[in-house]
């Protein structure tokens, strides 16, 4: 996005990478707000980055949703498995933290119904990961025994941490950063992987089911 804001705009390179902070420091601390549509709280996030060149919020907004729409997309190898998961008659539930409404555009924008036999959205109940109450009741709502359950995420803190706190039978932990390493007993894994991909053999299914479609 700097990029484009120095080259279609003209910005210079400090206020682009200026802006762009800007921008993401504010959407990642309120991605939504209760009382405006997303699209209208998005573009006043970019009339604060934009500063002198707010009078561009518009216009940058919507090249800046086109192009998180393009990125925002569940990849090949993630789909193929989660297809094949559900080919062998495993049950998947999807558990997000986050606003509601921020959180379904991307479950929509991806096609995650398609994937997901119950999707849950902490921003629709009353607790969020890791309370062990969110896992509890996807389960409870997926009709399977939490000791017969499993997590996988790449959120220590909430996505491994809530699992055990929860008494699944295992989690897998997926680290977006190498280094990274769990800090306390609480958040180690029960197996620490590279990617999904990895899951295929645990779970029974071959490569070919994942690779080739």
């Amino acid at each position: 996005m700097k990029l484009l804001l120095r080259k279609e705009w003209r910005l210079p390179e400090t206020a682009a990478q200026k802006s762009c902070e800007v921008f993401l420091r504010q959407f990642r601390l309120r991605p939504d707000h209760s009382e405006l549509e997303l699209d209208a709280w998005r573009t006043l996030l970019w009339v604060s980055a934009l500063g002198d060149y707010q009078h561009l919020a518009e216009e940058v907004y919507e090249v800046w949703k086109k192009l998180r729409y393009t990125y925002m997309t569940l990849d090949g190898p993630a789909a193929n498995l989660l297809s094949a998961l559900r080919k062998h008659n495993y049950i998947i539930g999807l558990i997000t933290n986050g606003p509601s409404r921020s959180q379904w555009e991307k479950i929509v924008q991806i096609g995650a119904e398609d994937y997901f036999d119950l999707i849950l959205v902490s921003g629709d109940l009353n607790y969020e990961k890791p309370q062990p109450e969110i896992f509890h009741l996807a389960c409870q709502q997926l009709n399977v025994r939490p000791n017969k359950s499993c997590m996988i995420g790449d959120k220590l803190e909430t996505d491994i941490l809530g699992g055990k706190m929860a008494g699944l039978a295992a989690t897998f932990w997926i680290p977006l950063n190498p280094s990274e390493r769990a800090t306390c007993t609480e958040e180690m894994p029960s197996f620490t992987i590279e990617s999904l991909a990895d899951l295929a053999p645990i779970f029974g299914i071959a490569p070919e089911e994942i690779n080739n479609r």
